[in-house]
């Protein structure tokens, strides 16, 4: 199984890095950034190993996601692998999800 991340997860991602790179320091934004990485592994061999996403019943993709810190790694299944949608920060509004879903997924 394939990992694939959309150009908006990845963008989070990197805005994550670079808000505790900034405010924190770079050693910090290193380690969330690999523990974030790293949780993603597991979905190679167990790609339903996250639970459903709520937020995101209602576009019918079953979305799932892995919890990693303040983080939700927000996926789903396709053809080619697991495609990694969203990396969002828990402490968010939960409804910016919803509206975050509605971009483009590649």
């Amino acid at each position: 199984m394939k990992i694939i991340w959309t150009d908006f997860a990845a963008n989070s991602l990197r805005e994550i890095y670079q808000f505790y790179k900034e405010s924190a320091s770079i050693n910090v934004a290193f380690r969330i950034r690999s523990r974030i990485f790293n949780a993603t592994r597991q979905l190679v061999r167990h790609p339903l190993s996250g639970q459903l996403e709520p937020n995101l019943i209602k576009l019918d993709e079953e979305h799932r996601y892995l919890v990693e810190g303040n983080y939700k790694i927000i996926y789903k299944r396709v053809k080619e692998g697991v495609l990694i949608t969203d990396v969002f920060d828990t402490r968010q509004d939960p409804r910016k999800m919803q509206r975050r879903s509605n971009k483009p997924s590649r």
